[in-house]
C-alpha cells in the first residue's frame, strides 16, 4: 500500500480572484472590503465572503501589525546561522531562542548550519551581547553571523 497522498487540491487551489484579494490584503490588510471591491471589481459582500472563505480553509491565517524596527530603535540586523551539538532537537532550539526578544524569524535549514536566526538589535553591541547569549545555549555548539548592510527588496 502507498503512503503518498495527493494533495488536497480543495485547499490549494486559488483562483485569479482570490490571489488578486490576497495581493491587495497583504499590500494592506486595514483595507475595507469597500476598498478591494473598487480593486477587484466586486461587490464589497462578495469580497466579504471570499476573504471569510479564505480564512476558513486557512489561506488567510490573521491580520497583524507591521512595524518598522528603525523607527522603533531596532535598526541593526543580522542573520546568524546556528550549529548545534548532535542530538539537539528544533523544539529545544526554538525553546532557547523564544526568550530573545531579538529574534524576527527563526527556520531549522538544510546544509551545514541547523538553523538560520534573523536578529533585530538598537546597534551592533547590542547584537553582539545576543550572539554572545545564544551561543551560550546548552545545545548550541557555535554561530556564524552576517550584519545586514542593506535591504535591497
Amino acid at each position: 500500500m502507498s503512503t503518498h497522498r495527493p494533495p488536497d487540491l480543495g485547499r490549494a487551489a486559488l483562483d485569479d480572484t482570490d490571489r488578486l484579494l490576497l495581493d491587495h490584503l497583504s499590500r494592506d490588510g486595514r483595507a475595507s472590503y469597500a476598498e478591494i471591491g473598487l480593486l477587484t471589481n466586486l461587490s464589497a459582500t462578495a469580497v466579504r465572503r471570499r476573504i471569510d472563505r479564505l480564512r476558513a480553509r486557512g489561506v488567510v491565517r490573521g491580520f497583524t501589525v507591521v512595524l518598522d524596527p528603525a523607527l522603533l530603535g531596532w535598526g541593526t540586523e543580522a542573520f546568524v546561522e546556528v550549529y548545534c551539538r548532535p542530538r539537539t532537537s528544533p523544539e529545544e532550539l526554538l525553546a532557547s531562542l523564544r526568550q530573545f526578544p531579538e529574534v524576527a524569524a527563526a527556520w531549522t535549514v538544510t546544509g551545514d548550519p541547523d538553523a538560520l536566526v534573523h536578529l533585530r538589535a538598537a546597534d551592533t553591541r547590542h547584537l553582539e551581547a545576543v550572539i554572545e547569549r545564544i551561543r551560550k545555549e546548552p545545545g548550541v555548539q557555535r554561530s556564524r553571523s552576517s550584519v545586514v548592510l542593506s535591504q535591497l527588496i
